[in-house]
């Protein structure tokens, strides 16, 4: 789960720990030198730095002349640790470039190494310095939830904090891995899923229970005693006690069975099956390993890959590869140990972490994670048993899955290469972006940008444009203006083009010659005329013969074979661009849709409107009901009351 950040009220032991707003202080280097590399101005402002240091555990972060973090580090002592960046001689060839680059640090004292440890994590996450160890996390992990504070708890798929009550089982490798889970669990126990709202509302059975995948609690049809044996069977399931579920579930069906209530033995024997299906889906075998993460590194060509498998109670929940970045000349224990810190910022330690290698300061990392859990977490390599035989089984798969990198990343970067001839850049782009508009005739119309990068799309550089000015149905006037309001920003927030990731490299407008001109026009207009413009619009045949038509700035037109790869790629971020919008489009047609009257009211948040439309029943006749009858709203004030009533009755 994500960590609070240090200080926060959300972390109750932040203040014991760390403060960084009155632990922080900056000492800066000499400026007059200028951004460039220099050794001996970086030299200089580390001195600086030792001169007001303490011998104390803390963390301290480079910076170079923009103020933009360069490292984070931990110390036992600050003070000789420090030091140490101003002994030139015995640094790599990489610290002496960060080094030379260095013009300010900060500094943060913390009670303890461990606190150092954590809080070097959480500041590598939020900064991304470019000469840390980098783990690359698009998204967080999923978890399943069996949510308390209702008579009858739902099962549910969670991402996210774990701020809602209840009992969290996970994490698993995929939302695609859980939602089969969940599907299962739910044949298993028959727990409900639907939100509390739904469930209020049930006067009969839903389809979940016609197909034997909930008990319908809902409408009475098991009682709180029932429903709550399913629950705790669910939780010795996902506990680790799935062999003692299933035996008493295989001594009820016998009973039903011996009965002669055959129609109970078959839901019990459809349970059963269920309970198998979760752990014959399960592709590596855990039993006996209790709650364990496995953690296997491989090298090769440059990269490394970390394989992590992940298990609780004896169940495999799922694997995920990590590739982390910024590795070179770094011993790999030391890479394995930066990427488990990175992790443990998201997820919650098990009570055994397994790798394959011993780390350094393995004892460090141990109490910096029993510190996250509020328990004992142990780290160890293990040497026989069923735990070596997964950890094998990791190793096995941190091979493949190096391997299939280095060949997609090869190939990728031949298309890349070819994609950039094709069209006549003068470099592979770094940074590609992708715009489409998407409207009904006009109407909810917004524009829509896509970002893509050598390693594969930057979703969280997606951004969609509302459309505010342009015409009805007017497909070039809405991409002028997102051009105008893209590029706009763009030449207020770096108008040197010195920070990364806010100009393209490359933009792909999804259209033909009308979209081009407009942005071709748009971006002269602002003076900008230097940034390569594609445009990709469907050829004249749309069929398995036709081929997309790529338009340039100055009238030109080319196309490429059927069977290109670079063809196939272009073709892949235009479809990604279109569902992008095409999706936010949906949705803003949703929000439409169940939009209230009410919400035009000011200071009318959801809970008072909901009490509004409960009293009353329609938003209509809220507009009609006399002062008196507002004021009578339970919770609902007698100032708020007069705003509704003045809203509706502005004219007197």
């Amino acid at each position: 789960m994500s960590r609070a950040e240090a200080g926060s009220p959300s972390d109750p032991r932040g203040k014991e720990r760390f403060n960084e707003e009155r632990a922080a202080y900056t000492v800066k280097g000499d400026g007059d030198k200028g951004a460039q590399p220099d050794l001996e101005t970086g030299v200089a402002a580390i001195r600086e730095t030792v001169r007001t240091l303490k011998p104390k555990p803390g963390v301290y972060r480079m910076l170079d002349a923009r103020g933009d973090v360069l490292y984070v580090g931990k110390a036992r002592s600050l003070k000789a640790r420090v030091a140490n960046y101003t002994q030139v001689k015995a640094l790599s060839t990489r610290l002496k470039r960060m080094v030379s680059q260095c013009r300010a640090m900060e500094i943060v004292t913390t009670n303890s190494e461990a606190d150092a440890l954590l809080l070097e994590a959480q500041f590598i996450k939020r900064f991304r310095p470019p000469y840390n160890v980098l783990l690359r996390d698009d998204k967080s992990f999923p978890f399943i939830l069996l949510r308390e504070g209702h008579d009858f708890p739902r099962i549910q798929k969670h991402r996210g904090a774990r701020k809602a009550k209840g009992n969290y089982y996970g994490p698993f490798a995929s939302a695609g891995s859980v939602n089969t889970t969940i599907n299962a669990l739910q044949k298993l126990f028959l727990l409900r899923s639907c939100t509390d709202s739904f469930f209020a509302r049930r006067d009969r059975p839903c389809l979940l229970y016609q197909i034997k995948r909930c008990s319908a609690p809902c409408v009475g049809r098991i009682d709180k005693e029932g429903y709550d044996s399913l629950i705790q069977e669910a939780k010795d399931f996902l506990g680790g006690r799935s062999g003692a579920v299933q035996a008493k579930i295989e001594s009820q069906m016998a009973k039903a069975a011996a009965d002669l209530d055959f129609e109970t033995a078959a839901l019990l024997r459809d349970r059963l099956r269920a309970a198998t299906f979760i752990q014959g889906s399960q592709a590596v075998n855990a039993d006996g390993v209790g709650d364990a993460d496995v953690f296997a590194l491989h090298a090769k060509g440059g990269q490394i890959a970390v394989q992590g498998f992940f298990v609780r109670g004896g169940q495999n929940w799922g694997h995920r590869a990590f590739f982390p970045k910024n590795t070179g000349e770094i011993d790999e224990g030391e890479v394995l140990a930066d990427v488990l810190l990175q992790f443990y910022e998201e997820v919650p330690p098990p009570r055994h972490i397994l790798v394959d290698r011993e780390l350094p300061e393995q004892a460090l990392l141990e109490e910096a994670f029993s510190t996250l859990a509020d328990r004992r977490v142990a780290i160890s390599t293990p040497q026989r048993g069923e735990r070596r035989r997964l950890m094998q089984q990791a190793q096995r798969n941190a091979v493949e899955a190096l391997d299939r990198r280095l060949a997609e990343s090869g190939t990728q970067a031949k298309i890349m290469r070819e994609m950039a001839d094709f069209l006549e850049l003068a470099e592979v782009p770094q940074r590609i972006e992708i715009y489409d508009n998407s409207h009904i005739q006009g109407d909810k119309a917004l524009g829509a940008m896509v970002v893509a990068g050598p390693e594969g799309y930057i979703k969280n550089q997606y951004r969609k444009f509302n459309i505010r000015t342009a015409q009805t149905n007017d497909d070039f006037g809405m991409m002028r203006e997102v051009m105008s309001r893209r590029f706009t920003r763009a030449m207020t927030e770096d108008p040197d083009r010195e920070k990364a990731g806010v100009w393209p490299d490359l933009v792909l407008i999804d259209g033909g010659k009308g979209q081009m001109s407009s942005v071709r026009d748009t971006l002269e207009e602002l003076g900008i005329e230097d940034v390569p413009l594609v445009a990709i619009a469907k050829g004249p045949h749309h069929g398995r013969e036709g081929r997309e038509v790529f338009h340039f700035p100055d009238g030109r037109e080319k196309t490429l074979p059927v069977n290109s790869p670079v063809l196939f790629y272009l073709q892949r971020l235009r479809d990604e661009v279109h569902r992008f919008a095409i999706g936010a489009h949906r949705a803003k047609r949703s929000r439409a849709i169940t939009a209230s009257p009410l919400d035009e009211i000011p200071g009318i948040g959801p809970a008072r409107k909901r009490a509004l439309l409960l009293h009353f029943g329609t938003a209509s006749k809220v507009r009609a009901a006399a002062l008196d009858d507002l004021k009578r709203v339970p919770g609902v004030s007698e100032s708020v009351a007069q705003k509704v009533y003045d809203f509706y009755h502005a004219g007197g």
